[in-house]
Formats: C-alpha cells, sequence, structure tokens
C-alpha cells in the first residue's frame, strides 16, 4: 500500500524507524496537506496513493480529496477531524480515521501546569528577577486546595483533570451533557448547570470538542458573569473562545489570568513548514483574533502556547500506533475503526 504522511515531525521520526511497516511504501512531509501543497504533489504520487495520513493543520477538502486517483483511507493522528471533508469521502467510499483518548494524561498535567503558573505568578515572578525587578513586586498566589474548579467537559481529558484536582483537594463542580457517576463518587465532582458553574468557579478549565452549535460558548454574556478575580484555561478548541470577550475581562481586571494553548485561526501564528500563503476569507475572518493574540500576548497574567498540551513523547507514540493499527483495520475489512 501506498501511504504518504503529512505533517511529519522530527518527534514521529523515532516511531517509523523502530516499526517495519513492510507491508507499506511510506514517504514523508513535513508540509500540510492542502490545495496549495496538492498541486507540487508528483503525477504518479496523486496515481498511486492509497492512504494519506495527516494531523489538524491540514485542509483535506473536496478539491484536495479529488487530486488523488485510488485512495483508501484517510487518517487524521488526532482526535477533530473537521479539517477533512467526510461528505466527500462518503461519496468517493474513502474511509476516515481518528485517534481518541491519547491526550488524557498530558493535556490533564500540562493544564494543572498552566493553572499553578498562573495562581502562583509564576511567569511574571521569572521575568521580573530576570530584569533584577523581583525585589519591588510581590508574587503571592493562593492555594489550589481552597479554590473551586470548573471543568467543563468531563470526557477523558476532562475526568482525568477532575482525578488530578481531586488529588490537589480542590473542590470541583462539573458540567456535561453526560454525567459520570464515577467522578461523583471516587473524585467528590458535583455535576452542575452550566450558568451555575461559571458563576461560581475560582478557575474554569475548558474540554469540549467543537461542535457548531458552541462557537464562542465563552462570550462577553459568559465572562461577565464569571467570579471576580477568576482564572481561565483553554486545552480544548479555540473556536469555543470569544478572544475579544476574554481580552475585556483581562485589560479590566475581572479575570485574574488566562491560560490558552489553542486558537480558533492557529495556522496564522503557527503554520505548516512551506506554507507561502493563507486563503484570502481565512485571512479576513482571523484577523481580528490575530489583533486579539498580540494584545493579550502582552499582559504577564496571560500564557499563549502553540497547541502543545498533548505533546509529549508518549502520547505521540500513542497516536502513531493507533493510527496504523486503525489503518491495518480498515485494509482488513473492519468497519469499527471508520468515521466514515
Amino acid at each position: 500500500m501506498n501511504m504518504l504522511v503529512f505533517e511529519f515531525r522530527e518527534a514521529e521520526k523515532k516511531f517509523f524507524e523502530e516499526n517495519n511497516f513492510q507491508d507499506f511504501n511510506i514517504t514523508f512531509f513535513p508540509e500540510c496537506l492542502n490545495e496549495e501543497f496538492v498541486e507540487t504533489l508528483a503525477p504518479e504520487l496523486l496515481e498511486d496513493t492509497n492512504i494519506i495520513s495527516v494531523f489538524i493543520n491540514s485542509v483535506v477538502n473536496k478539491n484536495v480529496i479529488d487530486k488523488f486517483k485510488n485512495l483508501r483511507v484517510i487518517s487524521t493522528r488526532s482526535t477533530g477531524y473537521d479539517h477533512i471533508c467526510v461528505e466527500s469521502c462518503q461519496y468517493k467510499n474513502i474511509a476516515v480515521t481518528n485517534v481518541t483518548n491519547y491526550g488524557e494524561t498530558s493535556v490533564a498535567q500540562f493544564t494543572f501546569g498552566l493553572m499553578i503558573a498562573l495562581i502562583r505568578n509564576i511567569p511574571s515572578a521569572a521575568i521580573a528577577f530576570k530584569n533584577s525587578e523581583s525585589a519591588s513586586q510581590t508574587f503571592i498566589g493562593r492555594d489550589l486546595s481552597k479554590l473551586t474548579l470548573g471543568v467543563v467537559g468531563t470526557g477523558a481529558i476532562g475526568a482525568s483533570v477532575c482525578k488530578t484536582a481531586n488529588s490537589f483537594g480542590m473542590n470541583i463542580l462539573g458540567y456535561d451533557v453526560k454525567h459520570k457517576q464515577e467522578l461523583v463518587d471516587k473524585f467528590n465532582v458535583k455535576y452542575v448547570a452550566f450558568d451555575e458553574l461559571v458563576k461560581l468557579s475560582d478557575i474554569i478549565s475548558l474540554h469540549l470538542p467543537y461542535t457548531g452549535e458552541n462557537y464562542h460558548m465563552f462570550d462577553e454574556k459568559t465572562f461577565s458573569e464569571m467570579k471576580e478575580n477568576s482564572y481561565f484555561v483553554n486545552t480544548s478548541r479555540g473556536e469555543l473562545v470569544d478572544l475579544g470577550a476574554l481580552y475585556k475581562y483581562i485589560a479590566n481586571g475581572k479575570i485574574k489570568g488566562a491560560a490558552l494553548d489553542v486558537l480558533t485561526c492557529e495556522s496564522l501564528k503557527f503554520s505548516c513548514p512551506g506554507q507561502k500563503k493563507l486563503d484570502e476569507e481565512i485571512q479576513l475572518d482571523c484577523l481580528e483574533e490575530l489583533l486579539y493574540v498580540e494584545k493579550l500576548n502582552r499582559f504577564d497574567n496571560v500564557i499563549i502556547t502553540p497547541h502543545i498540551a498533548y505533546e509529549t513523547q508518549d502520547a505521540i507514540n500513542y497516536i502513531l500506533e493507533k493510527t496504523m493499527e486503525n489503518i491495518k483495520n480498515i485494509i482488513n475489512g473492519d468497519k469499527m475503526c471508520r468515521i466514515v
């Protein structure tokens, strides 16, 4: 089987060196797959490729899919798959696979790293010390055990966050359409309505997938209802947050600190290798967010990281193992691991 792997990174190299996939002829590209890059591929690759593997920054739309003549599988090395046109795949009977539950431990640990950094003023203290200004400043924080954590979304990652919060002795509020009784029994999670969680939490941590219906669920109204001097952390999806509204409440001091590992328009800040231009429509849609990212970056009490919460070597290896396992299963006729 001829397979192309896009968005290939150095951290993935060792996995393929140590595993012999003798039934696959694999070609690696560090670039994203999109309408621009697909035009650079050799005609024989477009003719003979059976499998492509991408990550979240590729845009696999109908025009890209139509370029491949014998494609059987599109595998994304992520849980989300909204960067793939599933309707086109259904029409052409191309299987689509994703990888679930790869980040519950790594993302939960990273989330708490962000929380502790914010609440204990670690970034501003480190900057002040480097600039020999620490003697004139105070960096008083809070004990986590005295705070209420609101976990929005208690799937695999949210559940792991609840488990970690319980070990810190935190009061935990949860919001989800599905309540997990084991979180209530084991980790003392109290499920409440979304509005109640927003109003009562000292820290809100966001762990929901993006569905389209929850676009900007954290907007002007939601941020206005948060507790005074509360904190906000998002390691899920950028589309869930109105950055303009967040900026307003950071600037006026109501929200004491925020940490973001995800943005709606990440390609503007974390573009793929070799990407020469961005779609004009995307540029217009994302320009306002980019301006707010720059403004938020100026605050010492705001941390923005380039979508690395999941990124441990352990999680990367798991993603690759499941990716290859799913592809093999589909080739052997197993439909259980297909999205479409």
